[in-house]
């Protein structure tokens, strides 16, 4: 295992979306463990305090090239990492090992047009929300008394596939905006390689969000990560997946929440059919009886999400590698 730290700069973000045209901004092999800088907040530095801002946001935002620009989206990512030897076929595996939020502040913003009630909230509203990072909590409404735990996570995780200029906000079978809250520090991420080389990026840092992200934001945050990325070949990954301690998550995608639950149901037989071996009408009704699936988010449109949640204690050992490597990897005995 070799160790690398990325630092977040003009060379090294890009802003938008996802693109196989983007120079590469780290090179590692498979195992390798890196310490990855993101920034967020591209398009409120202009009215940030300057807690928010630090010299190296205000570098990008006035100079980060237009070669760095790709896509529509409101996106800061930090990448493209390219993995050796990653050919389309393959899985990359993502374990998120630390997430720690870089600064003292983030923020909340409610879009025109955007959101779950758009007509009922249709103002602009953008609020920079203090960060009590010793404490871990954040209180909001300010001096209400309510405070909330931080649960820190990156908003988006993804790889290029072969649209050149692809948005940020829509997650898909690449990853990206997928804005699952439980992807935190402790979690493994599996996506499919689309490219030679992955390509991945990350970013959109959270220090909290509920399920549904029901504004379109969450606290957006600057963040630092520690990840290893580890190459699998010959493994099937019909969609974006996570391993927690206790579950297996499932990730589902469609234009309304109707689709996405559909999706998600498929892609949860899908995977147990490939765990298990069990036919897919099995498959079905084990999703009725022990797969709780919950809505991840509600505004990336055109793409909502909902997640399956498998229990991996209903699956028996032989078939789950996934829970049997669980204690190795986490106590660094992996790569």
């Amino acid at each position: 295992m070799k160790f690398q730290c990325l630092k977040a700069n003009c060379k090294t973000v890009h802003l938008g979306g996802f693109s196989p045209k983007l120079e590469p901004a780290l090179f590692v092999n498979s195992g390798d463990r890196i310490e990855v800088e993101t920034y967020t907040g591209f398009y409120v530095c202009d009215r940030a305090p300057e807690e928010f801002l630090t010299p190296e946001l205000l570098n990008i935002y006035h100079n980060l090239p237009p070669e760095r620009k790709v896509g529509t989206g409101p996106h800061l990512l930090t990448g493209p990492i390219y993995i050796r030897e990653a050919q389309p076929g393959d899985v990359l595996e993502v374990r998120l090992l630390k997430i720690t939020p870089r600064l003292p502040m983030g923020f909340n913003a409610i879009r025109p047009g955007w959101g779950t009630l758009p007509q009922q909230f249709s103002e602009a509203k953008l609020r920079f929300i203090p960060l009590d990072l010793e404490r871990k909590i954040a209180e909001f409404p300010p001096k209400s008394g309510m405070q909330i735990p931080l649960q820190p996570f990156f908003g988006i995780l993804g790889v290029a596939d072969g649209e050149v200029n692809r948005s940020s906000v829509p997650p898909g079978v690449y990853g990206g905006n997928m804005d699952n809250r439980l992807i935190q520090a402790g979690t493994r991420v599996f996506l499919p390689v689309l490219v030679p080389g992955a390509l991945f990026s990350i970013g959109d840092g959270h220090s909290v969000q509920g399920d549904g992200e029901v504004d379109v934001t969450a606290i957006e945050t600057s963040m630092n990560g520690t990840i290893d990325l580890v190459l699998h070949r010959g493994f099937k990954l019909p969609t974006p997946m996570a391993e927690t301690p206790t579950h297996l998550i499932i990730m589902g995608f469609g234009e309304t929440l109707d689709l996405a639950l559909e999706n998600a149901v498929q892609q949860a037989i899908d995977v147990l059919k490939i765990l298990t071996g069990i036919d897919g009408e099995d498959a079905y009704v084990l999703c009725s009886l022990a797969v709780d699936f919950r809505i991840t988010q509600a505004v990336n449109r055109p793409q909502k999400g909902v997640h399956g949640m498998i229990p991996k204690s209903i699956l028996p050992d032989d078939c789950n590698y996934l829970k049997s490597e669980w204690d190795r990897i986490m106590s660094g005995e992996g790569g």
